[in-house]
């Protein structure tokens, strides 16, 4: 008995050494998502159309979402076409989403294991998150086609910077697939809807190029 404990709980380690996503250990990060940034944010709308179905999929998969709000007084409030009705923004001026009312979130979820991150800018406020979370010993999975800067230069260097850093990469559609992992899943089928159509391009061929 002691030991399938025991590999229960080596079994569980490496899963998580290799990044497998889990919906019963994962949160939803969704980072400053706001009308100011629609202008200047690199391919803005298909980051946000990827978020949505990032948030829809939670929904779907009981997945608790927590949203930040960059100083909305000047930067304006969350795009209602990320569809976060319901969601009650942390509002925060440091980069940082891990503000106390976020922390006190966490912990009244559990202290989930795995964060899904998404949003902007991925140099600032996406990395300063990345960064709390690794440092407190999560799982940290970056979605890269629903994280962008003003720059695809930052973006770029961001993403790139943040994996050396031990943060996970991973895509809109690669993270729907992992929280189902078998078409017998009983969401399967609305997670599938999903995915009808491919995620829209957000400018990552150049990145990938260069790895």
């Amino acid at each position: 008995m002691k030991f399938e404990s025991r590999l229960t709980v080596k079994a569980f380690a490496d899963m998580a050494g290799i990044g497998r996503l889990s919906p019963r250990s994962s949160v939803l990060l969704l980072c400053d998502m706001q009308e100011k940034f629609r202008p200047t944010i690199f391919h803005f709308t298909n980051v946000v159309s990827n978020a949505a179905r990032l948030l829809q999929a939670c929904r779907i998969l009981a997945i608790p979402p927590i949203l930040t709000e960059q100083y909305p007084k000047g930067l304006g409030p969350t795009v209602l076409e990320l569809g976060a009705k319901g969601l009650k923004p942390h509002t925060k001026t440091r980069f940082s989403m891990l503000t106390d009312t976020v922390e006190e979130e966490l912990k009244s979820l559990g202290n989930p294991k795995q964060a899904i991150l998404c949003g902007i800018e991925a140099q600032a406020c996406i990395a300063c998150t990345a960064y709390d979370l690794l440092e407190r010993g999560m799982e940290v999975h970056i979605v890269a086609d629903a994280v962008s800067a003003r720059s695809q230069t930052d973006r770029l260097f961001a993403l790139s910077r943040l994996k050396q850093s031990g943060a996970f990469l991973t895509t809109t559609e690669g993270v729907l697939l992992q929280l189902v992992q078998d078409a017998k899943h009983p969401n399967f089928k609305e997670i599938q809807k999903l995915l009808a159509h491919p995620s829209p391009d957000t400018g990552l061929l150049t990145f990938f190029s260069s790895l």
